[in-house]
């Protein structure tokens, strides 16, 4: 098990002069993680945490005559077996997935010569100056200039987007190839057109608002030499803007729970469920293998604009390929700042789990894989039963607000403080100490202030739109 310490700084490595200047605020050291507003946020956080321990601890009896009622009524007693048996199912599933996780290494960089031709295709839409620094940093890395085609496609953007391609092609000269859709069609048939254009034996798909390290793509396709069974790769993907405001910061030590150990485990079964848009790697051959049924994929009717990244996974799955993760294939990225920029990301989300959950379903039973499918089958079911289980539990919370409203609310604090443990101690552990009690206030903020998104995610599944791509985001600057 590989718990090496990685810094800040070791992270935020500039890709060009530019970049680093664009940059130079994220380079901050672990004694200065913390500044005002989130020192105000951390302090909140614990004194509600701490606040709520000790009203479970003084209500104490209505807590033991809650539990009684509860056990002489069969609708309560019903509600405890139920819960008891969730908890033992979800406590079992964790440490299955720790087992996991312990088992997992990423593979190592292979040689020069051992190094497949690579297609990246980073598609953009609005992204202004930043896309710049994408391609920048692409250029920069430690790749066989001979075998690493770039490809950047202009997905009919309003703003200056295309100006800053142009830059990056007079800097890059053939090492880079520019795109300008005739309209805005939206980023699978950016995507599309990357693919059909690009002659690598490995496509890489990379964000536009994004940053990678500089052995990133060696890294992240070396899976696809050392394993002919692997079809796609998924890097890993840290929040570039985190220094910036509270938002951010919470969901970097999220992503690192979500990547790092989620995904870890899921490398282990070969099984990663999504390769993530600001960073993947595909075997050229599995792509066009799938390509028509991606490009034209529906949902409900409707044409599928959203979620290209977990359906590609899932249709590269089906072929029978295994889905790996690279924990050394580093890229950052920039995430949503303000509280309606997070929870249209995360609808947008939530709408293509419901989707390629689906769609999953219909082969995951099947026999698509040779090799043992079990694994693959209890991350799937795990999944899927998060998804059938929103309606219940709001209502219960719904039910519970209106009938033991400080009880409930002293209760799940105290479940948040126990529950979040965890990812502190893994971000502690791999990372830093103080960023990692955003664990604590990342999930007050989503337990009571996203709560909504899975259950709206599912009665408007159908619904078409990126949500984000027109939000007016501040860039790193």
């Amino acid at each position: 098990m590989e718990l090496k310490t990685i810094t800040p700084n070791q992270l935020y490595t500039p890709a060009s002069t530019t970049a680093g200047e664009r940059l130079h605020q994220t380079k901050k050291t672990k004694n200065s993680a913390i500044n005002l507003p989130g020192l105000a946020v951390l302090l909140g956080t614990f004194i509600l945490l701490v606040g709520a321990a000790f009203l479970v601890y003084e209500l104490q009896p209505e807590f033991d005559q809650l539990h009684q009622e509860r056990m002489n009524s069969t609708w309560g007693f019903i509600l405890i077996v139920v819960a008891t048996t969730l908890l033992i199912i979800k406590g079992s599933f964790f440490l299955y997935n720790l087992y996991l996780y312990i088992k997992y290494k990423p593979v190592k960089s292979v040689a020069d010569e051992q190094l497949p031709t690579v297609t990246v295709i980073v598609p953009a839409y609005n992204e202004g100056k930043l896309v710049w620094d994408t391609l920048m940093s692409l250029a920069a890395s430690k790749y066989p200039v001979s075998k690493l085609e770039i490809l950047a496609i202009d997905d009919g953007s309003k703003d200056d987007t295309w100006y800053w391609m142009q830059q990056a092609k007079e800097k890059l000269g053939d090492r880079l190839s520019i795109f300008q859709q005739p309209e805005n069609k939206g980023k699978r048939h950016a995507l599309y057109r990357g693919f059909n254009l690009g002659t690598g034996e490995v496509f890489v798909t990379v964000d536009s608002d994004s940053v990678v390290k500089t052995d990133t793509l060696r890294n992240l396709v070396s899976p696809l030499v050392t394993n002919q069974n692997c079809g796609a790769v998924a890097g890993n993907v840290r929040v570039l803007n985190n220094k910036r405001s509270i938002i951010p910061k919470m969901l970097n030590v999220s992503f690192v729970l979500s990547f790092e150990f989620i995904r870890s485990a899921e490398s282990s079964l070969g099984s990663v469920l999504c390769t993530p848009g600001a960073l993947a790697a595909y075997r050229r051959s599995a792509v066009f293998e799938c390509l028509p049924e991606w490009i034209n994929q529906t949902f409900m009717g409707q044409p599928s604009d959203i979620g290209e990244d977990r359906a590609m996974t899932n249709m590269i799955m089906k072929q029978g390929y295994h889905i790996l993760f690279q924990r050394n294939a580093y890229v950052l990225t920039n995430v949503p700042e303000k509280y309606k920029g997070l929870y249209k990301m995360f609808i947008r989300w939530g709408r293509s789990n419901v989707r390629e959950n689906l769609m999953m379903a219909k082969f995951v039973f099947k026999e698509f894989r040779e090799e043992s499918k079990i694994g693959t089958r209890l991350l799937f079911l795990n999944q899927f039963f998060s998804i059938i289980m929103a309606y219940p539990f709001i209502l219960l919370m719904f039910f519970f607000i209106a009938t033991y409203p400080l009880l409930f609310l002293s209760s799940t604090l105290v479940g948040i403080l126990v529950m979040s443990s965890f990812p502190v101690f893994f971000y502690a552990k791999r990372y830093s100490l103080a960023e990692s009690f955003y664990a604590y206030s990342y999930s007050i903020l989503y337990t009571f202030g996203l709560f909504w998104i899975t259950p709206y995610a599912i009665a408007t599944a159908s619904k078409r739109g990126w949500l984000t791509r027109d939000l007016v985001v501040k860039k790193v600057s």
